[in-house]
């Protein structure tokens, strides 16, 4: 049994064995057939690119022997075409040759023509220098003036001319000056007054309050501050708390507010009980003193000149000049000064007595407003006093005193007069006599130093210079000019406070005699 099982072990592995030689066998003889298919392929591939190759080359040749053709035409066509340009440029060569040609006989012909006009001229020009000579020295004989006389003549004329011309351009540009002078005075001012630290200013700015003690000072402050804080809002004043012994300052440049301020806390000292609230009930009631106050000095202002029928709003506007100053001059006694004076030049004039006095008692009242209203004083007294009832000859006699407008009445004359006279009052205005003489006296010479000026007279307390000029060397179209050379030399050698207005005055009289 083992040997049958050897012997179909043997078999199957012969079977398996001649199995594998026949599919060797067979695998090869696929392989030599795919070879022979391939080199079969592959032959006639090279066969075919050959053919492809040999009619490409054919093509390409035949391309190229089209294309020298074309090439060899076009080249030809060009030629032709740059033979026919050149040949046209030739021909316009030759006609720009000739025509040069010409135009050089034409230039040299021309050369020839201007040489003998250049001649001609210098003949003409000499025979002109000598009849210009001759002419020159016949218009001397005739005219009775050499040649230099002739020059400085015209010269004199010509400056004349052009003063003239400056003059005319002073005029037009007045109104533009005057335009932009308020704003930029303004500014001036402001910072002035900002950089000012003189002692008029802290006499006129300031006010002492005494106090009991310095502790005073501590509950004037309050804890952080809040009762100074609450009095300076309610007065619109600064209270300055500093080292100085038992006193306080209060500041202001309004000194009605100074005032009340001032009365308020005296009145907080005496009370001993200071807080915000405490702070704004004294201050109203200080207000309600104060302008019962302003009330007491116009009535006695009024009564003491005599001036009837004032309209309370005028009153209280009166007396609260008590609280105003002009260059240290109080402005309420200035205006009762002025109504006493008034009242005396109307008499001496047998004019309005009582509208003078009226008029010089209101001409500054705009001056209590003018802190608050945007305005000159003359133009706030004036709106006011329409307002109130005044009549036209009170407004005008207020409107005038300071020469804005020409005066028309004596009355305003009257109160222009008195206006000077009381500011120009020695001692009126912290100005001692002898300042006040040396200053007219430099107004008067800084006028007098200008030719044409004949007399010149510094009025008002040297606040306008009237100029008197020869009509016959100063004309109206110079008058403006020398006006604003005076002007211009007042503002560069003197120093003066306010304005000074410079008025040039030129008459022409003619006279004659009946026989």
């Amino acid at each position: 049994m083992e040997l049958s099982i050897l012997m179909y072990l043997v078999v199957g592995a012969l079977l398996v064995f001649g199995l594998g030689l026949v599919f060797l066998m067979l695998r090869r003889s696929l392989a030599d057939q795919k070879v022979k298919i391939a080199q079969e392929t592959a032959k006639h591939v090279l066969e075919e690119a050959k053919k492809d190759g040999e009619r490409i080359r054919k093509e390409a040749l035949l391309e190229a022997k089209d294309e020298a053709i074309k090439g060899r035409s076009e080249l030809e066509r060009e030629t032709k075409e740059r033979k026919k340009e050149l040949s046209g440029l030739e021909k316009r060569l030759e006609g720009r040759e000739d025509r040069l040609q010409a135009k050089e006989k034409e230039v040299e012909g021309r050369e020839e023509k201007i040489k003998k006009i250049n001649e001609d001229l210098l003949k003409l020009r000499d025979g002109l220098q000598t009849a210009r000579e001759q002419h020159i020295l016949a218009l001397e004989k005739v005219a009775a003036l050499s040649r230099d006389d002739a020059k400085k003549e015209l010269l004199t004329k010509l400056d004349k001319d052009l003063e003239k011309e400056a003059a005319e351009r002073i005029k037009n540009n007045e109104e533009k000056i005057k335009q932009e002078s308020e704003k930029r005075a303004r500014e001036i001012l402001s910072t002035t007054i900002q950089r000012c630290a003189g002692d008029h200013v802290v006499e006129t700015t300031t006010s002492v309050v005494e106090l009991p003690s310095d502790d005073m000072k501590g509950r004037i402050i309050g804890r952080e501050g809040r009762n100074i804080r609450a009095f300076e809002t309610a007065t619109g004043v600064d209270l300055i708390v500093d080292d100085t012994p038992e006193a306080v300052i209060l500041s202001s440049f309004n000194p009605l507010r100074r005032e009340i301020a001032r009365v308020t806390l005296q009145k907080l000292i005496a009370d001993g009980r200071i807080h915000p609230a405490r702070v704004e009930e004294m201050h109203k009631k200080s207000s309600e003193e104060i302008k019962a106050k302003m009330m007491e000095y116009g009535e006695q202002a009024a009564i003491e000149t005599g001036v009837r029928g004032l309209p309370p709003v005028l009153i209280q506007l009166l007396g609260r000049l008590h609280y105003r100053t002009s260059y240290g001059q109080n402005v309420l006694k200035h205006s009762v000064e002025m109504c006493h004076l008034a009242g005396m030049l109307a008499a001496e004039l047998g004019v309005n007595i009582n509208l003078a006095k009226r008029a010089a008692l209101l001409h500054d009242i705009g001056k209590a407003i003018d802190q608050d209203v945007e305005g000159t004083h003359v133009r706030l007294g004036v709106m006011f006093a329409q307002k109130a009832g005044e009549s036209p000859e009170v407004l005008h006699g207020m409107e005038a005193h300071h020469g804005d407008v020409e005066p028309r009445t004596i009355e305003a004359v009257i109160v222009q007069a008195c206006d000077a006279i009381s500011a120009a009052r020695p001692g009126a205005r912290r100005d001692t006599l002898e300042a006040y003489i040396k200053r007219l006296e430099k107004l008067e010479s800084v006028a007098m130093s200008f030719p044409g000026v004949v007399k010149c007279y510094a009025i008002q307390a040297g606040r306008e210079v009237r100029v008197i000029v020869e009509p016959t060397k100063i004309d109206d179209d110079l008058a403006p000019k020398l006006a604003h050379d005076i002007a211009q030399k007042i503002e560069a050698e003197l120093e003066y406070p306010g304005e000074v207005r410079v008025t040039v005055i030129r008459e022409t009289r003619a006279t004659d005699t009946a026989k």
